[in-house]
């Protein structure tokens, strides 16, 4: 029996990936998305702000939150 379980133990390889690689992969996403929100986020913003302005433009004069 104990000769079984030391073959089953040398035969067992790790061929997932481990909780520090899905670690390492979340954080370069996170890391991504930070980046592209700096780079991106003023112009995003003042997309949406001239949307807002020509919505705000359309409506009444009393509804001019967007």
């Amino acid at each position: 029996m104990l000769a079984y379980i030391r073959k089953v133990v040398q035969i067992k390889r790790d061929e997932g990936a481990s909780a520090v690689e899905y670690g390492l992969l979340v954080a370069a996403i996170a890391a991504l998305i930070v980046i592209v929100v700096f780079a991106l986020g003023n112009t995003i913003q003042k997309v949406f702000q001239h949307t807002c302005d020509s919505i705000s433009q359309k409506t009444a004069p009393s509804s001019g939150n967007c």
